[in-house]
């Protein structure tokens, strides 16, 4: 009896060590670095398809769209892009095997074009109230007029909504956490936004806990956005990979990644290019390809989110100088030598 009972403690740790095996920690700065080596220098785009006006109308069974998905990435592969960052909403894993089934559909698509794809699982901006099924028409003229928080400023702090969220975020990153047409997953786009502040905090350090207890292949990160320190510390301590947005000057850019090489890990730009404001293609790609940055700019086909047009921008027909997207809905370009610079940084102008 003595010997069983000095057995069960050793019992115990070696249950709990293997429980801590199987539960993924934050990757150590060789292993990020090890994952640049092998994926390279990746550019792309923000994409939604121009025949959705949100996440849901993307991703929902009757508007799922891969013909027009599989046409627009055709027109990504042949400006050089090998990547895409692809938001999901965490409605759609009240059908978690519809999901899932749609989204390798769409992982064939973007791989038959030798494109990856970032996911991005929750969102703080824009609206913070939504339903399944159909989904309104876009606001003439307006930025992002439909697109959706998730799973909402409201429900961030509710936990009472945990359970149903945990379950979305470990269905979907078990499903494809050991896919390598998958390049990582982006947890949390720009926590803090729409008034939320320090209130999506708690949300931010529990979605990277379910995550670490799936144990993906892949890095996991959330973009630093905003001077709040709170969130952009948990973002910064949290991640694989330091992601982050820049819309703003090639100077402020340049300043921002010395700021940024501190903490010894892989950068990743997950939004930038917004002509107005100078975070333009012919200042900033350079930019990335020589600091080795992989890079994804806001937008690509123009359509019903309207984000050819500013943040509050109200003009009457299309503005002059578009604001994020590249290509029409006819797969010509807003601007040629915007093409033909990218084909250039990307290598596709010489093959």
């Amino acid at each position: 009896m003595k010997i069983i009972l000095l057995l069960i403690p050793l019992f115990l740790l070696m249950f709990l060590a293997a429980a801590s095996a199987q539960a993924g920690s934050r990757w150590s700065k060789k292993k990020a670095w090890d994952w640049v080596r092998q994926k390279g220098w990746r550019v792309g785009c923000n994409y939604i398809p121009h025949t959705a006006v949100n996440q849901l109308e993307m991703w929902q069974g009757e508007t799922f769209d891969p013909a027009t998905i599989d046409k627009e990435l055709g027109w990504a592969e042949g400006l050089g892009m090998t990547a895409i960052r692809v938001y999901l909403h965490d409605l759609l894993g009240q059908d978690l095997e519809g999901l899932t089934r749609r989204m390798n559909q769409f992982l064939e698509i973007a791989h038959k074009h030798r494109i990856a794809v970032l996911f991005v699982i929750f969102d703080d901006c824009w609206n913070g109230e939504f339903k399944a099924g159909p989904q309104p028409a876009p606001k003439p003229a307006t930025h992002n007029s439909r697109w959706l928080q998730s799973p909402g400023v409201s429900r961030v702090e509710d936990a009472q909504e945990y359970p149903r969220l945990k379950t979305y975020v470990q269905g979907v990153i078990k499903a494809f956490g050991q896919d390598d047409r998958v390049l990582g997953w982006d947890l949390y786009n720009e926590p803090g936004a729409s008034g939320s502040e320090n209130k999506s905090a708690g949300l931010l350090k529990r979605v990277f806990e379910w995550a670490r207890e799936v144990n993906p292949s892949q890095p996991l990160t959330s973009g630093v956005w905003s001077g709040n320190r709170v969130i952009g510390n948990l973002q910064e301590e949290l991640s694989d990979v330091i992601s982050f947005h820049h819309y703003d000057t090639v100077e402020s850019l340049e300043n921002y990644i010395v700021s940024l090489k501190k903490f010894g890990r892989p950068l990743l730009c997950t939004e930038y290019m917004a002509r107005p404001r100078k975070s333009l293609f012919e200042t900033h790609l350079p930019v990335f390809k020589r600091e080795g940055i992989s890079c994804f700019n806001w937008g690509f086909v123009a359509g019903k989110t309207n984000t050819i047009y500013g943040w509050g921008e109200h003009v009457e027909g299309e503005p002059k100088v578009w604001f994020h997207d590249i290509l029409r809905p006819d797969g010509t370009p807003f601007s040629q030598a915007e093409v033909d610079l990218i084909r250039k940084l990307t290598g596709k102008a010489s093959r």
